[in-house]
């Protein structure tokens, strides 16, 4: 796996096997595993530093935590069995389970039916990480794409924001959250009549907005419980976890909470400085605890995911519709299903499409 933000991209547009994925989050590295086998060239373009998107891992004064998607559930054949052929080294199953509260802070026990909960003592970000080191795929770091072209010869070509050309590909997978990958379309350089239905189709996918709100402790308490959900969608704090729980991730004797406020809460507060963001998150979070000491914490973080999860599908027919172009989109948002396993199976189907041949058999 290469990483080299400053290597040229190799023009392979006469490569019937040239593709492009926009995203290193887990859909873009669940296609490039896919297409790991094939006679394939693959170039991955990722607007950040790092990979794996939202779900996404921080280290601060000596903890590691799992601040967007805290774990991954092993939902399906594809996922249990995909996960532990990652490699079980610092594979972390979280033994506590997940209870419920609900908008008058009630806390009840789960209903036992949470099933295995993976990350890594190292970080959730180890899945894009141990998925893209089993592939030959040139990843691009820093490269946010603005634009996208059909050039002469039915190949893709696409413009990043400091104007500079990749391609051409004969295949282009958008992987970005469905609001990203709408704007991309409609940045598309493309005469057919298919590219408004497909922008339109991604469009119309509506959003949840999340602010999580890291809370350090230097103290620890115990819990039953790994992390709490309000499930009747009535409280100002919608998921509740510690990171402790999680082997390596917190010193002992500290404590650490990733606080995902709901939708109503984080839209009112998005951008609320982080000093006052954290004053009236960390009050509801002492009250559903009922312990006062976990109004003030020592240190803080923060992150706001301005499209953190989808709440539908998008009508797949105009996404199908693209494919027989080398036009295609993947992520949670195409499953409508907010969870990362989700993003693993519509990218690694998207990629398994690629690899055998739909472009040149829809022809």
């Amino acid at each position: 796996m290469e990483d080299d933000p400053t290597e040229s991209v190799r023009a392979d547009g006469d490569d019937p096997d040239s593709v492009c994925i926009v995203g290193a989050g887990a859909a873009g590295a669940a296609a490039a595993y896919a297409l790991r086998n094939a006679d394939a060239s693959v170039t991955i373009l990722e607007k950040s530093r790092g990979v794996c998107g939202r779900a996404a891992t921080r280290r601060k004064h000596g903890c590691r935590y799992d601040h967007g998607a805290n774990y991954l559930k092993d939902a399906g054949d594809f996922t249990a069995s995909l996960i532990p052929d990652l490699g079980t080294d610092g594979l972390v199953d979280i033994a506590e389970p997940v209870w419920t509260f609900d908008a008058d802070g009630e806390i009840a026990e789960g209903h036992g039916n949470d099933g295995r909960k993976w990350t890594w003592t190292e970080g959730i970000t180890q899945l894009a990480k141990r998925l893209l080191d089993r592939t030959d795929a040139t990843i691009r770091k820093r490269t946010r794409v603005e634009s996208v072209t059909r050039t002469d010869g039915e190949a893709w070509t696409l413009t990043d924001a400091a104007g500079d050309d990749h391609g051409p590909f004969d295949s282009v997978l958008l992987t970005p959250p469905a609001p990203q990958t709408a704007a991309l379309l409609r940045a598309t350089a493309w005469d057919d009549d298919r590219l408004d239905d497909v922008a339109g189709a991604v469009d119309a996918v509506p959003y949840r907005t999340i602010r999580t709100l890291v809370l350090h402790y230097p103290f620890r308490e115990s819990y039953p419980w790994y992390g709490l959900v309000n499930v009747d969608n009535a409280h100002d704090v919608g998921w509740l976890s510690r990171e402790e729980c999680k082997t390596g991730h917190v010193p002992d004797g500290e404590s650490l909470l990733i606080a995902q406020m709901s939708p109503t809460w984080s839209e009112a507060h998005y951008d609320d400085p982080v000093a006052d963001a954290t004053r009236a998150a960390a009050d509801r979070v002492a009250a559903l605890l009922g312990d006062d000491r976990y109004r003030e914490p020592d240190w803080v973080d923060d992150q706001g995911w301005r499209y953190a999860l989808p709440d539908a599908a998008a009508d797949p027919d105009p996404l199908r519709a693209v494919e027989s172009a080398g036009l295609h989109v993947a992520g949670d948002w195409v499953e409508g299903e907010g969870r990362v396993s989700a993003a693993l199976r519509s990218g690694h189907a998207a990629g398994e499409r690629i690899r055998n041949g739909d472009r040149a058999a829809n022809r």
